[in-house]
């Protein structure tokens, strides 16, 4: 069998990546707990004996999560995004910005998505690799990054958050960029020549040799055979609508992107809390109940991600974007809210937790993230889902933000709310109507800042989501239910020509 090669390069590292990996995990410490223990450590620490269990998504099963529109809204009014806590009404931008939006954020920090610490150690960036490939026709400069966090505090926890950046090599001037929660690496490696090849497979041969004198009849048997062959050319995995991988379709306008891996930030698991960032500042200990989740975590990832790109010439730092689907959906909001040097967010497919109204009885529910996810949030917010413990039951009604006021503190800046349709696996645990019902309350305070929300009749109770495939593109504030499944990819075009309007950006011809 003839392997690629950057297959048979694998073969021959692997065995010294693995011993490495043994020697690191020899030297790793403290010993994390699971996931169960680290949940009810949690539960003590708050005084919770006992959580509601989350629904079922399979809608055939005895505890199977609510699809009925007329159950939804059990608690149908929402918090007001431009009323005070103390009630007096916001009417200036200077109000909001000064005391409204700080007032939510410190809400959403206590009690949804945890505090990102003081204390969080600095990141030191460096470009580990350079290469010079092609996406789709079009020549790019792809450079790999680590980011090294400080682990001075803490020599046993190591945190490198790994990242890459892909621009279009002939731009003329610094370009925008899209960052994409996913895994990270050089998208289309360029590999050697023809002539290398030979160099290396006849290298390859000899040292075979040498080790296996029997070889050279094998070898002298099989003249044509080589070791490793360049990677044949393959066409791209075209997207569900038909169109071109969002990668190329970004180049081809003239955007750059990044590929940011969250993991290497923080695992995406309960076990790993005493490990990543948050593990590394806490020292290895468990979290207090205002520390931050996984998705504060990856937020946090990101912004550091930004720290390196405002100092690259080839990027037009004023124009960088977030994005993320399913759970990075909630994380690229998370971040768009937070991190105000964000220009621009397509949030897919969020569900709970992201643009969907955490007050709704409609698919996934708040119990789902206070159970299973909860690692994803701050502790306290597993209050929300108590089913006995020493304070006073609590249920999403008391929770005292919602999503408006998450896509709310987006606001002005461009913000995209991307779903599918449950016919193509974008499934109605996700909560569409919910997410619209949260994007139309959060225009208002895109009009109170001078940007136009989605332009549709009625407030939030009564405004009704547009037909699939017609998008609310006007406002700086945008909505697109595509007939995709769960990915943003059939809304792609419609984001690039949507941002490029409002950012001034025009694509080369």
């Amino acid at each position: 069998m003839t392997l690629s090669f950057r297959s048979s390069i694998l073969c021959i590292c692997l065995p010294c990546l693995l011993a490495a990996s043994a020697l690191a995990q020899k030297a790793a410490a403290p010993a994390p707990l699971t996931a169960d223990q680290d949940r009810q450590q949690m539960m003590d620490q708050l005084g919770i004996k006992a959580l509601r269990p989350g629904p079922s998504g399979n809608e055939k099963a005895s505890n199977h999560a609510n699809i009925d529109e007329s159950l939804a809204n059990p608690y149908p009014n929402l918090p007001d995004p431009l009323t005070m806590n103390d009630g007096q009404k916001v009417t200036t931008e200077k109000m909001w910005w000064e005391q409204r939006r700080p007032e939510i954020v410190e809400m959403y920090s206590k009690y949804v998505y945890g505090r990102v610490p003081n204390n969080v150690p600095k990141v030191t960036w460096t470009v580990t690799a350079v290469d010079h490939e092609m996406i789709g026709f079009t020549p790019v400069t792809a450079k790999d990054l680590i980011g090294t966090v400080d682990n001075s505090s803490d020599p046993a926890i190591s945190v490198r958050i790994h990242m890459t950046l892909v621009t279009p090599a002939r731009a003329k001037g610094p370009v925008p960029v899209l960052m994409m929660f996913g895994r990270a690496g050089f998208p289309a490696p360029h590999e050697p020549s023809g002539d290398e090849m030979d160099r290396i497979n006849a290298a390859l041969k000899a040292q075979l040799a040498q080790q296996d004198p029997s070889l050279k009849d094998v070898f002298a048997q099989y003249p044509a055979w080589q070791p490793v062959r360049a990677t044949p050319f393959q066409f791209p995995q075209m997207n569900e609508d038909g169109d071109l991988p969002n990668t190329w379709q970004l180049i081809g306008a003239g955007w750059g992107f990044v590929l940011i891996d969250p993991d290497s930030v923080q695992a995406d698991d309960g076990a790993g809390l005493t490990h990543g960032i948050i593990g590394l500042v806490n020292k290895g200990q468990p979290r207090t109940p205002e520390d931050w989740g996984a998705l504060r975590a990856w937020a946090w990832g990101a912004g550091r991600g930004l720290d390196y790109l405002e100092t690259d010439p080839v990027v037009d730092a004023k124009h960088v974007g977030i994005e993320g689907i399913s759970r990075y959906g909630k994380a690229a909001l998370v971040t768009m809210a937070y991190d105000q040097r964000f220009a621009v967010v397509l949030v897919g497919s969020s569900g709970k937790g992201g643009a969907t109204l955490l007050r709704r009885n409609f698919g996934e529910a708040v119990e789902s993230l206070t159970g299973g996810e909860y690692y994803w949030m701050a502790g306290n917010f597993m209050k929300y889902g108590a089913s006995e413990a020493s304070f006073p039951s609590m249920n999403p009604g008391d929770i005292p933000v919602d999503s408006n006021e998450l896509i709310a503190l987006c606001a002005p800046r461009l913000t995209f709310i991307s779903y599918g349709i449950p016919e193509k696996g974008d499934a109605k645990w996700l909560d569409h109507q919910g997410s619209f019902m949260a994007t139309v309350d959060a225009g208002r305070v895109f009009a109170l800042l001078g940007a136009k929300g989605l332009g549709v009749e009625g407030d939030y109770h009564t405004a009704k989501m547009p037909p699939v495939n017609t998008g609310l593109l006007d406002g700086q504030l945008a909505w697109r239910q595509h007939d995709g499944g769960h990915t943003d990819a059939p809304n792609m075009k419609w984001f690039i020509q949507w941002a490029d309007k409002f950012i001034g950006h025009t694509s080369p011809q």
